[in-house]
């Protein structure tokens, strides 16, 4: 069947000499991989190898035979163009780090709208902000929502946030358990927005140790997430120009 949709690329991976295999989020239908034969070594083709970087938005004509099989790509178009997104080197870095745990997080092929217009309207306010230190934390914490793990903030005013339960709780248990500062600025997160998070302000070490533990989070709650590869690019890149 021929579609015509938006989609977000989340990873483009070498396949043979002049090919690629690229995994995107589609609007219509959710996880998508593409075979894109010859993409690699074709110079006049509709498919541009510039196309495919991480969480490039993409207006897509694709095949899709719904069979759990590679699809194919017929015509693709940028659909919003970054401006800051691959140039900024936090920005860029962070990129890496975000496409890698989408694609750890995500793996319905099926549509989900509200998640697709998430994550299209986010990252078009990381292109467009400046001040963008805690955007992956808060990002990481939204996303949770459409995953189904969103935390319970029922007893928000607690001390401490059970990370295996996903509540507040009274007192410490022998779970993974966020506590003291770091409790301070997650629910302080919790209750702001993407346009108000730059008023968070938190050290590198608060900053590092928050990101470790939502990580942390995402690995207790989702069956076969893996620790993105990035992390260590993402911390030493944030050390330095953050």
């Amino acid at each position: 069947m021929q579609v015509t949709t938006k989609a977000i690329v989340f990873s483009a991976l070498k396949y043979g000499d002049t090919s690629l295999i690229v995994k995107a989020f589609t609007a219509s239908d959710g996880i998508k991989s593409y075979l894109l034969r010859g993409v690699l070594s074709s110079k006049k083709g509709k498919l541009k190898t510039a196309y495919f970087q991480p969480l490039t938005q993409l207006e897509i004509v694709a095949n899709h035979k719904n069979k759990g099989t590679l699809e194919t790509l017929k015509e693709a178009k940028v659909f919003y163009h970054y401006q800051t997104l691959y140039a900024d080197m936090a920005k860029n870095a962070m990129t890496l780090f975000l496409a890698e745990l989408l694609s750890n997080s995500i793996r319905e092929e099926e549509m989900n709208e509200d998640l697709f217009q998430f994550l299209e309207a986010s990252l078009q306010w990381l292109d467009m902000h400046k001040d963008v230190a805690n955007f992956h934390l808060y990002f990481m914490l939204s996303l949770t929502r459409y995953l189904g793990f969103y935390p319970d903030v029922y007893q928000i005013d607690k001390p401490y946030f059970d990370l295996l339960e996903g509540e507040f709780a009274a007192v410490e248990s022998l779970n993974p358990m966020l506590r003291g500062e770091n409790i301070y600025y997650f629910k302080t997160l919790l209750g702001t927005n993407f346009d108000a998070m730059h008023t968070v302000k938190m050290k590198k070490t608060n900053r590092q140790e928050l990101l470790k533990s939502l990580i942390l989070y995402f690995e207790l709650h989702l069956q076969g997430f893996r620790k993105p590869k990035s992390l260590a690019v993402l911390n030493e890149v944030f050390n330095t120009y953050v």
